[in-house]
């Protein structure tokens, strides 16, 4: 495997692959999309570290227990959700 993430232009390729980790790992990926991430990660030391760390994360978070949020807290986070959520455009 080379080191690409270390390369100038394949650098941007990493950067790319970081942002649709989540739904690579899920399987929600359209299938070429899949294949062209496939091909870049046989070939990059890097993106082959950073997918397993990713899929060590996903599977420890998985086996904590859920916690109930105490109410005032999730009233307080849904508030700024909602907050940041962009406004509807207006219909024309």
């Amino acid at each position: 495997m080379s080191e690409c993430g270390s390369q100038g232009e394949s650098d941007v390729e990493c950067r790319q692959i970081a942002e649709l980790l989540g739904d690579y790992v899920d399987g929600s990926l359209p299938n070429h999309l899949r294949e062209l991430i496939d091909f870049h990660i046989d070939g990059c030391a890097p993106c082959v570290a950073f997918l397993n760390t990713y899929r060590n994360t996903v599977s420890a978070t998985r086996r904590l227990p859920e916690v109930k949020i105490p109410a005032e807290l999730r009233a307080r986070l849904l508030k700024v959700l909602r907050e940041r959520e962009p406004s509807p455009k207006p219909r024309s």
